[in-house]
């Protein structure tokens, strides 16, 4: 028999923009400003919903302001870790099944409710043998001074919480133990050379969306030009078979390549891998190869999700949060560890950035405790770790190299290419497809950049040396990776104590103190601290809260002299780390079958990593060093074309990094002009199809053959094939009627408070569902700060990127919840939006958003065509934003430009026909109205 449930005694609290809605002990809810919920919750215990969204909406964000939360979000994340809910109240009770509340008062009410059926769902735990909640939340008690719920969770499963009962946190929490363990398989054999053809593919097709279904004619061309990426290589021609790819949105495109890349991999028991830039269409891919493999352990066996270390949680890090929980005065540390601890137990992967991890739950409980237990900085010690049978990035990884589909994103395929890494003896695949192919450039752009800063040189430090200075950290040195490998080997013990001598010349932790304090040390510190004071010596904008960076020459001569020193330290080190490196690899090729597979294997990652860190690396900064010696572009006799500092391949500068005005990563930086040569050569000798799709992946230029160009600049295909397949495949929706495109001709861009008004006016024309996008942080933060009360009093909440205590992809899950949301937000938040429906019915751009004039740019609009790249650029920005418009056939959706100066051969980003029409906002708003009611 169930356990009579018992709540909180304590008042119950939700906050808007503007007011508080408070619920007393005896159940009378009063609407009340902030100011005075801000003093009766002061240094009291209060049932909310996210509390650090609610102490941002109180300002008790200082040190001072005691704000004791029962938090219903961490009482969610305990019952259902793996769960998918929107963080509001409204939210919690459509996961639980609850009434949803109807207005902002009735909110207080429903945690209760939400309370209530929280600790009865835990009296049917499905995750009790594999995650005990008594023995996990008792530990999380911390004796009566850590989680708020403990009690109560004793309370609903019949017992009675004792804080004086010592418990060992790392035997309550060692879930880690009841893991299913990975088996080892010997190598797949490599894949046939079978290709689809077009009817091969639309037969699949038709099997994916049904026999009865209606086919789409765009749809069914869409796949059979995808096959052409599936054709045998020949001897004729060794490039590889490219394919590009634009197709609207509502073709269908998802279906399209999923049709003869299984084909392909079935017929020549093969691996395609399926590339993704948002961890959103990860979602949907592997939603809709539930039509290919509809049994779901028949998919567990051909389908794997791939992504970087950097993604799974580390069970070694976890058990030793877990354990850190005896000792910590920090009871969100607790909390944390408790709840991953249910967490691991549950996920079906252990993917901290997929489908059933909580996005929202960094932000409620903090990152290092949380997504932080991930390995980030590649100190795994692999067979050495006591959980590498159950490891979930090796369990990723087995799965991937049998898999016949693949799913994976962007960054992760270029490293691996970089690399030339396979799994665990698996070769490279052969066959790709980019979906989001518009973003391969700045994907590209990141993955084969090198940054010689404060933070970069810290992390290797660390990598090398582990925690210093007598802290605890959960960061493991080379030494204690290495150390059972090499021991009894004395050559390389002395290199490995050569390493770790050298590694000193590094950034350490407290470098942003040292340098405001000017007394820094080691060769790395005293280079960065001079390029910290040339950058705020020659940059504009000193006073401001951004960026600042400057052309690397001319040179200091203190510099320069530090930059030669820095080179030689690098040197000392490089030497032993490749020495390493080599002395890793000779054993293994003098191995005459006395050693294991994991030591094998352990041996083989240990020497990739150390010639990744110092060929990839600490070579790639010497070059960098060496460049500070060459004469400036301007005196050279024949400048390269590029305008890169360092000649046509690449552009140097130095940069100080500011969040707030507040320093937070000094470096001298080297980005390719064209990242995707690189991109193309780290391909290139294994690849041979490859498909790049999009929405976007032409830019809308009048000029056609400029409009592939643009296609084939962005996605590397030039460098790899001269004749690549390109089609367009235009989408079935009506644009030009299910859509209009407004341009304000009567508010002041440049005049906040009339951009404010404008955006106030917009949103109640549209009665909500809308999205402001903004070029600057700082515009949107004011925008947010003159609307949001009015808003929030006619019922419309509007929610903030860079303002609101949530991380954007939560905030884009809340505004899909309510179709009365408004959302402001940046790129990020423009990239990551998928909500079909009424819930976005209107966005709205602050100014044309023409690229960021930095160095990086500067080069390559020299070298990509000047004016033309400039606005190929800011096309694609247009054309995507108004992309996320119409995501089915029955959406309506209104564009705002509030720049009049959005030139008209910009237009050619909105779909043909759609009518553009420049006028005031009054008359703009009327329109809005009447279109969308």
């Amino acid at each position: 028999m169930p356990e009579k449930i018992t709540l909180p005694d304590i008042p119950a609290l939700c906050v808007n923009a503007r007011k508080a809605a408070m619920m007393n002990t005896d159940g009378e809810i009063k609407l009340i400003p902030h100011d005075q919920a801000k003093m009766l919750v002061h240094n009291k215990p209060v049932l909310v919903c996210h509390s650090p969204f609610t102490r941002g909406k109180l300002g008790m964000t200082g040190a001072q302001d005691n704000f004791f939360a029962f938090d219903v979000l961490e009482l969610f994340a305990f019952t259902h870790p793996t769960a998918f809910a929107v963080p509001t109240p409204a939210g919690l009770c459509k996961a639980l099944g609850l009434s949803v509340p109807e207005s902002f008062e009735d909110f207080p009410l429903a945690l209760l409710d939400i309370t209530r059926a929280l600790l009865c769902d835990l009296q049917q735990d499905i995750l009790k043998d594999k995650a005990d909640p008594i023995k996990i939340s008792s530990a999380m008690g911390m004796r009566g001074k850590g989680w708020a719920w403990t009690p109560f969770v004793f309370s609903a499963l019949g017992q009675v919480y004792d804080e004086d009962e010592l418990i060992g946190t790392r035997t309550a929490m060692n879930v880690w133990r009841k893991l299913p363990e990975w088996a080892e398989e010997a190598p797949a054999p490599p894949p046939s050379h079978f290709g689809v053809s077009t009817i091969e593919a639309e037969e699949r097709l038709q099997q994916l969306i049904g026999h009865d279904a209606e086919q789409r004619l765009e749809q069914r061309e869409f796949t059979a030009h995808i096959a052409h990426a599936f054709e045998p290589p020949t001897a004729e021609d060794q490039a590889p078979h490219v394919v590009l790819a634009e197709a609207g949105t509502g073709v269908g495109k998802t279906l399209g390549y999923l049709a003869p890349a299984s084909v392909w991999a079935e017929k020549n028991q093969g691996t395609v891998w399926l590339s993704t830039y948002t961890k959103n269409l990860q979602r949907q891919i592997d939603q809709e190869l539930d039509r290919l493999y509809p049994d779901p352990e028949i998919k567990n066996v051909n389908v794997a999700m791939r992504k970087g270390r950097e993604n799974y949680l580390c069970l070694l890090n976890l058990e030793e949060s877990a354990a850190g929980v005896e000792t910590t005065r920090n009871p969100n540390h607790a909390i944390a560890a408790g709840i991953m601890a249910r967490w691991a137990a549950a996920t079906k992967d252990g993917d901290l950035t997929g489908a059933d991890f909580p996005g929202w739950l960094p932000g409620l409980l903090g990152f290092e405790n949380t997504s932080g237990l991930s390995d980030r900085r590649g100190e795994c010690v692999y067979s050495a770790c006591d959980h590498y049978s159950r490891c979930f990035i090796e369990h990723s990884q087995r799965k991937a190299a049998r898999a016949r589909i693949v799913v994976a994103n962007h960054a992760l395929v270029m490293i691996n290419a970089a690399l030339g890494n396979g799994h665990n003896g698996a070769a490279l695949p052969t066959r790709y497809v980019f979906d989001e192919g518009h973003h391969l450039f700045s994907a590209a752009d990141s993955a084969f950049a090198a940054h010689l800063s404060a933070q970069e040189t810290r992390d290797l430090r660390r990598w090398i040396l582990g925690a210093e200075g007598g802290k605890r950290t959960r960061a493991r040195g080379l030494k204690r990776r290495l150390e059972d490998l090499i021991a009894g080997d004395h050559e390389a013990e002395q290199v490995l104590e050569d390493i770790l001598y050298h590694a000193q010349c590094l950034t350490s932790q407290g470098w942003t103190r040292r340098f405001k304090d000017g007394e820094v040390s080691g060769s790395c510190e005293q280079f960065l601290n001079l390029v910290y004071k040339q950058v705020y010596a020659r940059a504009e904008g000193r006073d401001g809260p951004y960026s600042l960076e400057t052309p690397t020459h001319p040179v200091e001569g203190a510099l320069l002299e530090k930059a030669t020193l820095l080179h030689s330290a690098l040197g000392d080190l490089l030497k032993p780390v490749k020495k390493m490196s080599d002395l890793l690899l000779k054993k293994l090729a003098q191995d005459s079958g006395e050693m294991n597979s994991d030591t094998r294997r352990r041996l083989d990652a240990m020497a990739s990593a150390l010639e990744h860190r110092g060929e990839m690396t600490i070579k790639a900064w010497m070059m960098m060093l060496e460049n500070l010696n060459s004469p400036p572009r301007g005196l050279r006799p024949h400048p390269p074309a590029s305008g890169g500092d360092s000649g046509g391949e690449f552009v140097d500068w130095f940069t100080v990094e500011r969040i707030d005005g507040r320093a937070v990563d000094v470096g001298y930086y080297r980005h390719h002009v064209d990242p995707m040569k690189p991109f193309a050569s780290a391909l290139a000798p294994t690849v041979q199809g490859m498909a790049v799709t999009s929405a976007t992946l032409r830019d809308g230029s009048p000029d056609a053959e400029q409009n592939w160009q643009a296609a084939r600049i962005r996605s590397g295909a030039e460098y790899l094939t001269s004749h690549p397949l390109e089609q367009a495949f235009n989408s079935p929706f009506d644009y030009p009627e299910r859509t209009k495109v407004f341009i304000v001709n009567d508010v002041n861009k440049a005049d906040l408070a009339q951009v404010a008004g404008a955006y106030r006016a917009l949103f109640m024309a549209s009665g909500g569902g809308a999205l402001g996008l903004f070029t600057a942080i700082s515009r949107l933060r004011a925008v947010h700060g003159k609307i949001s009360a009015e808003l929030e009093d006619a019922g419309l909440p509007l929610y903030s990127q860079h303002v609101d205590e949530i991380d954007a992809g939560t905030l884009v899950d809340i505004f899909r919840d309510d179709i009365h949301a408004c959302l402001l937000g940046t790129d990020a938040v423009r990239d990551g939006v998928d909500v079909p429906g009424e819930s976005l019915r209107l966005i709205v751009f602050d100014r044309v958003p023409w690229p960021r004039p930095d160095i990086l740019h500067k080069a390559r609009r020299e070298a990509f065509g000047g004016r033309q790249y400039d606005e190929m650029l800011t096309r694609l920005k247009l054309k995507q934003a108004f992309g996320r418009l119409v995501r089915r056939a029955g959406d309506k959706g209104v564009f705002v430009m509030l720049d009049s100066m959005l030139p008209s051969r910009l237009h050619g980003a909105f779909p043909e026909g759609v009518e553009i029409v420049k006028t005031g906002l009054s008359d703009i708003c009327n329109q809005i109205k009447e279109f969308l009611t």
